[in-house]
């Protein structure tokens, strides 16, 4: 359990386990325990890195408004203070977004690139998500005192009476409208997406996502040469809000990460 003084916050970060890093990213008003269910799975051969980003968990507020390219010069900052010339990254939703700023805005740091029920565009959301998302704001600080997340946050955070500015920040970010289709280009990681089959993100969107990144444009052929370097999953059973949780999460996750090489094979020649 650390901190790591980057860009003017303190950065808590916590490490679990030994070999290639993997940088967890948490999704809104939540922490890096929220991995907790699968850490054991996914620290069993690397070293693990869960971070709780500006104003989440055990990181204090600054004087800054919430947005993912700040989050992501964060991320980058802390790659560097470990010390690190590369790592894997991980995101879910709000840390997904956070992710994929990561790989766009400092390509040579991340080596590969899971980005879990994240759209790179706004109107990737279903309608009645962004709606949703649209009432976040310091109005629901008492109500969402009985939830999980608030029972969670009021035991580590530094100043617990931020839980209201919390919710004014997420919100703001959360009405900023993106489309980041363009800025994938930029990415030099090998990415994988994975979603619920019952996401809060809208199928045609991962698909023209997943199209972005190179994936599903043709036929892979028969020895699989003219498939993408890059991955999709959808894990079935599983919805927006419990699908950074699931095993299934983590056994998706693995190979892609434990591969040596992503390459397609070499065509064949008889």
């Amino acid at each position: 359990m650390s901190y790591a003084d980057v860009n003017g916050i303190d950065l808590y970060y916590e490490e679990h386990g030994s070999g290639q890093p993997l940088i967890l990213l948490h999704g809104g008003l939540g922490m890096g325990e929220m991995y907790a269910p699968i850490l054991p799975l996914l620290a069993k051969e690397r070293r693990v890195i869960t971070v709780d980003l500006q104003a989440h968990g055990h990181t204090a507020d600054v004087d800054r408004p919430l947005r993912y390219q700040t989050l992501a010069d964060d991320i980058a900052a802390l790659i560097g203070h470990l010390g690190l010339a590369q790592a894997d990254v991980m995101g879910y939703s709000f840390g997904g977004a956070t992710a994929l700023r990561t790989a766009i805005q400092h390509p040579h740091l991340v080596r590969r690139l899971v980005l879990v029920s994240e759209p790179c565009q706004r109107d990737g959301w279903y309608p009645e998500s962004v709606a949703g998302m649209e009432q976040i704001g310091s109005q629901l600080a008492e109500p969402l005192k009985q939830s999980p997340m608030y029972q969670i946050y009021a035991q580590v955070a530094p100043r617990v009476q931020d839980w209201p500015v919390l919710l004014d920040k997420t919100g703001d970010l959360l009405r900023q409208d993106y489309d980041w289709s363009a800025d994938v280009a930029e990415i030099t990681a090998a990415v994988m997406l994975v979603y619920a089959d019952a996401d809060a993100v809208r199928p045609e969107h991962i698909v023209r996502f997943y199209q972005l990144l190179g994936g599903g444009l043709r036929d892979a052929n028969w020895d699989g040469s003219a498939r993408s370097v890059n991955r999709l999953a959808i894990l079935p059973g599983h919805t927006h809000y419990d699908v950074f949780a699931s095993p299934d999460l983590a056994t998706a996750v693995i190979p892609f990460l434990d591969a040596p090489s992503l390459e397609p094979p070499a065509p064949f020649t008889p």
